[in-house]
């Protein structure tokens, strides 16, 4: 029987089915923890969390966009609520000192190179699987269908729209809501949300400006693309600070310039990499037809040889999260964890994929948007947040280690509960009972 709003059995119920599934949990954390994988690659990952959601007794299917796995638990009439968690990992070389560490390295074309879940995705992925064990068990108290997604290459923007062009909503289900999570350095045991505009579109641009090498000595008999690459780093500023209105936020960063190979030689071409991060899908798009312009402009007056080339590397759109399904979501997480473990995110000029899945046009499935709400769990050890200076959850996470540093560590025991319980809440504030936004209480 479904449990109602006016029932306080429900909390009590969500920990308990928590307590019983967590040491599995974790154990299958550490295991990921230790062996990561680069985007794409996540082969031995999607094989351990496919099997985790197959003891559960969830249909599984695998290699989804690749190595993607989604798992569905149908239960009767009602919405259907998509948990998405990521799996890819970083090439970074982990000094966490756990004792669990990753020491995994991968070849890629640029060589050898180390190999961490420096950004958490691993936890994330976790605690879909504990969300899972905790919905699986309290079947009788809601209706509708969970659809677990297990997603790959996060971190090259890549993944969501993989699963999606594989078939994500035509062969499995079209989900009424999407909510996913990560872990930032708030206090752990906390939970963070923000309505609208949440996390910055972003766009990485490969640009080959041409020139016509030759003899140090003899600079007129050639055209130097590196001068013309420096003019270009300089007039790029010139974007933001005259051309964007002072109250938005875009960020423009040539990350990579690569030109030659000696003093005295002037080369036939110069590489530059440009991030670009704003708030605002149409600013964006204009911020980078901006660097276009300026790129030909300048060629044009270095004498270039030939037009410029661009390659976008990966890009993908600004996060906004629906308010009325973040309200929901907020409203069932207020009731469960108490009001005193809620915060307001700040927003955030990182990046993700995840807006593809509610997109109906970027993502290309067509019809109507699909809500979504994605939210933050603390992963800052009480001890640790204590002493930390600020007082606010922006000025002390200015102090602490972000996502994709080497010595960042957001696994803790209280993290991840925190994470299984958030996400089979979120779900519950939609399928039925005690958490249903719309219930009152």
């Amino acid at each position: 029987m479904t449990m109602h709003a006016q029932d306080p059995d429900l909390k009590e119920a969500i920990a308990a089915q928590a307590d019983e599934a967590f040491e599995r949990v974790q154990s299958l954390y550490r295991q990921l923890h230790q062996h990561p994988e680069l985007p794409f690659q996540e082969h031995e990952t999607s094989a351990r969390l496919a099997e985790a959601l197959e003891l559960l007794g969830l249909e599984v299917s695998r290699g989804v966009g690749g190595t993607g796995v989604v798992a569905l638990l149908e239960n009767g009439e009602g919405p259907t609520v998509m948990l998405r968690g990521d799996m890819d990992a970083l090439p970074i070389k982990e000094d966490t000192g756990l004792d669990y560490a990753s020491t995994r390295t991968a070849e890629t074309e640029s060589g050898t190179v180390p190999l961490m879940h420096a950004c958490g995705h691993d936890l994330h992925s976790s605690c879909v699987v504990g969300a899972a064990a905790v919905m699986t068990a309290l079947k009788e108290q809601w209706s509708g269908t969970l659809m677990l997604v297990c997603q790959p290459a996060e971190e090259i923007f890549g993944g969501a729209q993989a699963m999606l062009e594989d078939g994500l909503y035509t062969r499995f289900a079209r989900p009424d809501v999407i909510l996913g999570q990560h872990n930032m350095p708030a206090l752990a045991g906390t939970v963070g949300h923000r309505a609208g505009g949440t996390m910055a579109a972003c766009t990485n641009l490969a640009v080959t400006i041409h020139g016509a090498g030759g003899h140090g000595s003899m600079p007129a008999q050639t055209v130097d693309p590196v001068v013309i690459a420096a003019h270009v780093v300089t007039r790029l500023q010139t974007i933001v600070a005259r051309e964007v209105p002072p109250e938005e936020t875009v960020v423009v960063t040539v990350g990579k310039l690569h030109a030659g190979t000696q003093a005295n030689i002037i080369p036939h071409s110069a590489e530059l990499e440009i991030n670009i991060r704003s708030f605002d899908n149409a600013l964006h798009r204009q911020v980078v037809e901006a660097i276009e312009r300026i790129v030909r402009a300048e060629c044009e007056a270095g004498r270039a040889p030939k037009p410029p080339e661009f390659r976008v590397l990966n890009e993908t759109l600004a996060l906004h999260n629906d308010p009325a399904a973040v309200e929901q979501v907020r409203h069932a997480h207020g009731k469960h964890f108490g009001e005193a473990h809620l915060y307001g995110m700040p927003r955030l000029n990182g990046s993700e994929d995840f807006p593809y899945f509610g997109n109906a046009e970027a993502g290309g499935f067509g019809g109507e948007d699909i809500p979504y709400v994605y939210w933050f769990i603390g992963a800052t050890p009480a001890s640790r947040w204590a002493e930390t200076p600020g007082q606010s959850v922006a000025e002390k996470m200015r102090h602490l280690e972000m996502p994709h540093s080497p010595y960042y560590f957001p696994g803790n025991s209280v993290t991840l509960r925190t994470g299984i319980e958030a996400m089979a809440v979120g779900a519950l504030a939609w399928l039925g009972g005690e958490y249903d936004g719309s219930s009152g209480a």
